[in-house]
């Protein structure tokens, strides 16, 4: 039964859906609040919590198919894409979820069902494996057994592998299990050829199309090993594999996931896929590559030197330097963008939305990689001259390996180029020495990444308490299936104090070194972090800060300064006790800083009408990339490629001042993720949404999936002021702004600003532009007539007398002079002008400035292969207590010890007189 890869997709989802499985979007490839991910690499990331008990959603079965991306750590594809049949850095991956529900007899069943009768595979080509047990653990005759009693299976397809092919783990600890694979023979027509090929070859004869991972154990600390109280199911499935065998190719590459992309590049390039096999790599890397760069963008990733940033940067330059390969040497890349949207936009509607930007930013990069790749190139061949010449210590003509890593990480020069370039030469390249550096910026990658999620996990607490606490306490919003307005400030949607709330659970840290541990109360004085059983405190979450406020008892009381989200609805609180004692099981009233709140409040409404006006003003490809919502201020990150003037500032700050004046109403609403994203509700960057989501609306201006406390009403805000515009990093702005309170105190302090300007420049405030320039201006030509004269004195002219040393050699001057109080522009002026009135010689000009001097050296054309300006002035600079260098015709150096400045200047005449002397 042959299907498109689309409708293999479907038929997927709609399998399990019609087994009770709820369909749940893929999510993006960027992991929402798991630091120990830098990508979305298996479908089971989204559920993680689920599985490990901190997270609960309405149902116990789910199906998806994930984006995902392979491109570094353990699962890194990067160097075998192109040059498999199987291999990708992007990739859908199918899966289906069971949490605690259905177990081994059902997704055997299932799988077997589907394999056979919804994909109509021949099952005499699919092969079994099974966990064949290892020292801790028994081998799965019973998934055995399961796929023994499946109608037509041959048990002697059915292998035993052990603990490395078949048993998943999460991590050192936490949820395992055996696994259970189904392989697809190609035949013997494919691959190695050997009669005794079976799934464990390399060959391509036997491709892996789905893995069933039972969870059945848990893996402690301590080493020791407990069974699961409720076993769960993940599997994975990678869709251009099962493509591949449904539309009868034995390479992924052959399907329509990506032929229309190869041969859209193959056209361009003036030759036509499975024409030979060197062409065929750069083709296959380039449509790979292509597809992860597009769905990186679209999903909020710039190019950037760290992080998810150089990820994308070094998978477009793989794919720009295999275009080179196949003789593209313009930018190229770009013009190939829609071609992915069109293959895959039916699927991913980011992708057309986000077309423009996507061409853009990669357009951007191949010019700027098309420069750093040429000044690799003349490095590497610099480094080459000085091996040759014995200028630095080396092996023959042997390139380091950390000069090769030094040229690919700074410049982007790949090894294989490296090595074609130094081949040329007669050199050779450190490949080993290479790795060495390479794995050295893993580890340090690994360890930055690491560092990072340690310090995140230290900032919510650590956290230290018991799963049995983990229980949803946060109680600041009632379920809607309906839209309604948004309740104001102390309705009892949205309490600002709760009475009565029971302390559940207490936490502390000895020392700042050690985690934190529960404990039974906290004294006097004394900080840690409060676990309540129910909480008005919303915590730090989608760029808005957390609530403080206070906590009282009869026994004491306690300032909260922070809140955090431990787990989905479950808030905890950071708190320094001011007297008494809070204890577990006490009986508190929880109070938030109401105006602290409401300012907040201000600024995350407004912020939602930012990101609409950024939309509607600037483009539609503006992505929120980032965001702050705290009580004094906002800021937003967005995608966009240049700066926005005056007038554009202007306009977006006019237009959400005017929704603010409409006092639209906000109102809120839970609906399923899919439908509010139907609806247009923005999802932003970086978040994670559960499968029902609240959806915050201003009108018809701004619809967003919003967890965040908001205004009753646009009006509340107030005013609304920008404040900033800048750049952060490739293709990403940031605007701050201002509302409320702030907005109106920073007017009066620009009003305060221009009312003092008036009174210093003594010109009215409609005159002031007008009035500054004309003071700027006469100020320019004063400093312009302060120079001339400064020249003129300095070229001895005036009358004044000048400090100066002179000397001839075989008809050439030497001029030494100090001419303190000149800046540098003008000792450069000076000595372009006396080498024109020499004509033929070497100038030294030096200043003093407090405890400063500064050295020029400059020499005309016909000497400078004589007399080095750059070795001159650096061993000038030597006397004077300092350093320097440059050019042979000129070079500037400093130093500390003005006193001996003059002996400096006349040792550069003697210097250079004898120079030039013995050349003669």
């Amino acid at each position: 039964m042959k299907m498109t890869s689309r409708e293999t997709r479907e038929a997927f989802l709609k399998y399990f859906e019609g087994r009770g499985h709820r369909v749940v979007r893929s999510s993006s490839l960027i992991p929402a609040n798991d630091p120990t991910l830098l990508f979305t690499n298996a479908g089971m990331n989204q559920f993680k919590d689920v599985f490990t008990g901190r997270e609960k959603r309405d149902y116990l079965r789910a199906t998806t198919s994930q984006k995902c991306l392979r491109v570094s750590g353990k699962h890194n594809d990067l160097e075998q894409v192109g040059r498999t049949s199987r291999h990708h850095t992007f990739f859908e991956m199918l899966g289906n979820f069971s949490f605690g529900d259905y177990f081994k007899k059902d997704a055997v069943a299932y799988a077997w069902d589907l394999m056979k009768t919804g994909y109509g595979l021949p099952i005499e080509r699919l092969w079994l494996t099974v966990f064949g047990g290892s020292e801790g653990f028994a081998a799965d005759t019973e998934a055995e057994d399961l796929w023994k009693s499946q109608p037509g299976v041959d048990p002697s397809r059915i292998l035993r592998y052990g603990e490395k092919d078949n048993f998943w783990r999460m991590g050192d600890t936490g949820p395992c299990g055996p696994c259970s694979e189904i392989h697809y023979d190609h035949g013997p027509g494919v691959g190695c050829g050997r009669a005794e090929c079976d799934p464990s070859c390399d060959c391509d004869r036997f491709v892996e199309l789905w893995n069933l991972v039972f969870m059945q154990f848990e893996q402690r600390a301590d080493g020791t090993v407990v069974a699961l109280p409720a076993p769960s199911i993940d599997t994975g499935m990678g869709l251009e594999r099962i493509s591949a065998v449904q539309q009868g190719y034995a390479n992924n590459y052959d399907t329509d996931l990506f032929r229309p992309i190869l041969d859209s590049v193959a056209a361009a390039a003036g030759t036509s896929y499975r024409k030979n096999d060197a062409t065929d790599v750069s083709l296959r890397v380039i449509a790979d590559h292509l597809r992860a760069a597009a769905f990186l963008v679209a999903d909020g990733i710039v190019p950037s030197n760290d992080g998810r940033g150089y990820v994308l940067r070094r998978v477009l330059r793989r794919a720009i330097r295999h275009g080179q390969l196949l003789g593209f040497k313009d930018p190229f890349l770009y013009a190939h963008v829609g071609k992915v949207a069109e293959t895959m936009g039916g699927t991913y509607p980011e992708l057309f939305e986000s077309s423009r930007i996507i061409e853009t930013l990669v357009r951007r990069e191949e010019d700027q990689f098309l420069r750093t790749l040429s000044i690799g190139t003349q490095t590497l061949e610099s480094e080459m001259e000085k091996l040759a010449s014995g200028a630095v210590a080396g092996s023959g003509k042997v390139l380091p390996g950390d000069i090769a890593f030094r040229l690919y990480d700074t410049f982007g020069l790949p090894l294989d180029l490296a090595r074609d370039i130094a081949a040329e030469k007669g050199f050779t390249v450190d490949e080993s020495g290479f790795e060495r550096e390479m794995e050295a910026q893993r580890t340090r990658a690994r360890s930055s990444w690491k560092g990072g999620a340690e310090a995140r996990e230290k900032k919510s607490g650590g956290h230290g308490f018991a799963k049995k606490h983990l229980k949803k306490n946060f109680a600041a919003y009632k379920a809607s299936s309906s839209q309604r307005p948004i309740a104001v400030l102390g309705a009892p949607d949205l309490p600002t104090r709760i009475e009565g709330a029971r302390v559940l659970a207490i936490t502390k840290r000895a020392d700042q070194a050690q985690p934190p541990l529960e404990t039974d109360r906290l004294l006097a004085g004394e900080t840690g972090q409060v676990l309540l059983d129910r909480t008005p405190f919303y915590g730090e979450s989608g760029g808005q800060v957390g609530d403080t406020g206070f906590l009282a008892g009869p026994d004491g009381s306690a300032e909260v300064t922070d809140t955090h989200v431990l787990a989905p609805g479950v808030n905890v609180l950071s708190v320094r006790v001011l007297e008494g004692a809070i204890a577990v099981d006490q009986s508190l009233t929880a109070e938030v800083d109401a105006r602290r709140r409401r300012a907040t409040m201000r600024n995350h409404t407004a912020t939602h009408l930012l990101h609409a006006a950024l939309r509607d003003l600037v483009g539609t490809h503006v992505k929120q990339a980032g965001s702050l919502v705290a009580p004094d201020r906002l800021r937003f990150d967005f995608s966009h490629f240049q700066p926005l003037d005056g007038g554009a500032v202007r306009e977006i700050e006019d237009l959400v001042n005017e929704k603010i004046l409409e006092d639209i109403p906000l109102t809120s609403e839970v609906m399923a993720i899919d439908e509010a994203i139907r609806a247009g509700a923005m999802a932003l960057f970086g978040e994670k949404y559960g499968d029902k989501v609240r959806v915050i609306r201003a009108g018809d201006f701004s619809v967003e999936l919003c967890g965040g406390t908001h205004t009753a009403r646009t009006g509340e805000i107030g005013t609304f002021r920008l404040v900033s515009e800048k750049g952060i990093s490739s293709g990403v702005r940031r605007v701050e702004a201002l509302t409320g309170e702030n907005a109106i105190r920073r007017m009066h302090d620009e009003s305060d600003l221009l009312r003092r300007l008036e009174q210093t420049i003594g010109v009215p405030r409609a005159e002031l532009a007008e009035g500054i320039e004309k003071k700027l201006s006469q100020t320019r030509s004063l400093q312009k007539e302060i120079e001339g004269l400064r020249l003129k004195l300095a070229q001895g002219s005036g009358g004044a007398a000048v400090q100066e040393e002179t000397a001839e050699a075989n008809g050439a001057t030497i001029v030494g002079r100090r001419v303190d109080g000149m800046s540098q522009s003008e000792m450069r002026s000076l000595a372009d002008s006396l080498k024109q009135k020499i004509r033929s010689g070497v100038v030294i000009l030096g200043r003093a400035e407090e405890s400063k001097v500064s050295l020029l050296v400059s020499v005309t054309g016909d000497l400078s292969p004589r007399v080095h300006a750059g070795n001159l002035v650096r061993r000038l600079a030597e006397m004077v207590g300092g350093g320097g260098g440059g050019r042979a015709d000129m070079a500037e150096a400093g130093g500390r010890k003005p006193e001996l400045l003059d002996e400096a200047i006349r040792t550069g005449v003697v210097e250079a007189r004898e120079t030039l002397l013995k050349a003669s």
